[in-house]
């Protein structure tokens, strides 16, 4: 298994330029081709008195959308600094929907981070969170200004279920590559032999896999993650991200709701 088409989300936030070099760089390390991603939709006329200023304000959303649409694909060219192999998908239409539809056409899709001090990533912005709900692929969760995600180091945070199943499948083409990998169990809810299963699944895909389980009475689990990830000097960490949608609100539970806010490693999450 290899990566053979990346996605990258983009807006006009301090943050997109950075990610789009940091997909770049994945795309090029796997000669994978690199497609460049964005959308909105119209925005509804809130105030009007008639059709007629309804039609002419909705004009004028539009064209302020089609000029931001333009800003992003040159944002990617600029960016993606001449890579070999470059797509450019973009549509008046809402953001995550779209983009979950365009994920068919990639292996991964990579993503900001929209944590709380992350900044606005503005009307082109797509949390990672629905789109995790939606697109069927695995996402890379970017926090702002990396550039580079080296993945020599990496840490799969284990809990014995369908989604982190998928995440490290997933990873496979990346963990391979990794100087070493821990994977991390949360007792008693992930007990020593599943994560050990798991570490000798993949040295027999020739990964550099441990295998190691804390005790949650001593360290809250997200916390425990991130401790672990850092403490493995690792700027990736591979887990499943678990909840659901209902009435369109997305609703995660507490460890994945923090590693997608505060994480400083880069993030490959699957549902």
């Amino acid at each position: 298994m290899t990566y053979a088409s990346i996605m990258v989300s983009l807006d006009l936030g301090p943050a997109a330029a950075a990610r789009v070099q940091l997909a770049a760089d994945l795309a090029g390390r796997f000669d994978a081709r690199l497609i460049g991603v964005a959308a909105r939709h119209v925005p509804d006329p809130v105030t009007a008195a008639d059709i007629a200023e309804v039609e002419q304000i909705f004009e004028a959303e539009k064209d302020r959308v089609v000029e931001e649409l333009g800003q992003a694909r040159d944002l990617f060219e600029r960016a993606a600094n001449s890579y070999a192999e470059t797509a450019w998908r973009s549509a008046i239409a809402p953001g995550i929907a779209y983009l979950a539809l365009q994920a068919r056409a990639a292996d991964l899709l990579v993503v900001g981070r929209h944590g709380a001090r992350d900044g606005d990533a503005g009307p082109l912005g797509v949390p990672p969170g629905p789109l995790l709900m939606e697109a069927g692929r695995p996402i890379l969760v970017v926090p702002p200004g990396l550039t580079r995600m080296r993945a020599e180091h990496a840490v799969v945070a284990w809990k014995d279920t369908p989604e982190a199943r998928r995440a490290v499948l997933a990873a496979l083409p990346l963990l391979r590559r990794a100087s070493d990998v821990l994977v991390l169990g949360i007792a008693p809810e992930t007990d020593a032999k599943a994560v050990g299963d798991v570490a000798d699944f993949l040295v027999r895909h020739g990964v550099a896999a441990a295998a190691k389980t804390v005790p949650e009475s001593e360290i809250r689990a997200g916390a425990a993650i991130l401790a672990n990830t850092a403490a493995q000097r690792a700027d990736l960490l591979v887990m499943g991200a678990y909840g659901h949608s209902r009435l369109r609100e997305w609703l995660f539970g507490g460890v994945t709701r923090e590693i997608l806010q505060t994480a400083t490693a880069c993030c490959l999450m699957s549902h």
